[in-house]
């Protein structure tokens, strides 16, 4: 088993775990991006959050990643996650994993609140935010239109850090050493 952060040449992988979900709710997604387009989404999201990826034996298993929850400049110490994992590879406990390790890579960022958004109802979704210590803040009542019907969505929320003060501003991911990410996701899997 590895994890790492991931690269532009992960998009091959990345999206082959993605496209098991582009005919579900999982995704408002209608359309499979390219193999170009999600590469550059991948760069894109590295220059400011992380963004990991599961290999077994070479293959991606799944990848988890961070981005601004809202894009004005006042959120940027809020991060929303999203995690995809090979359908195959579920209920083995690597979803905690990833979210665990992006959220201890947040809080190094400066970041103080994560938030997970789930098509609902997805029951395994749903029980990893909770027993990751995320709370249920509400639904989104209709919130997408995808497969001839109106799906709503979860929102979760967990504060991994101190709002009582004000906060530096937030280092961008790929400003982190790499020693310390590697430190991190290390301490995870040793």
């Amino acid at each position: 088993m590895e994890i790492r952060t991931a690269t532009a040449d992960d998009a091959r992988g990345a999206l082959a775990v993605y496209a098991q979900y582009i005919d579900t709710a999982v995704t408002f997604e209608y359309r499979l991006p390219t193999v170009e387009e999600f590469a550059h989404r991948i760069s894109d999201t590295l220059k400011n959050h992380p963004y990991l990826v599961w290999l077994e034996s070479g293959r991606l298993c799944g990848y988890a990643y961070a981005h601004q929850l809202k894009e004005r400049e006042a959120y940027q110490w809020s991060a929303e996650l999203s995690i995809y994992l090979d359908s195959a590879m579920t209920s083995r406990g690597m979803g905690k994993t990833l979210y665990s390790l992006l959220i201890e890579i947040l809080k190094r960022q400066g970041v103080r609140t994560v938030y997970g958004c789930v098509t609902v109802p997805n029951p395994a979704s749903e029980r990893l935010h909770e027993k990751l210590g995320f709370r249920r803040n509400g639904i989104f009542r209709n919130a997408g239109f995808k497969n001839k019907e109106w799906h709503d969505t979860a929102w979760f929320e967990k504060n991994i850090a101190d709002c009582n003060t004000a906060p530096a501003k937030l280092v961008p991911f790929s400003r982190l050493a790499p020693e310390t990410v590697g430190e991190i996701i290390h301490s995870a899997i040793a």
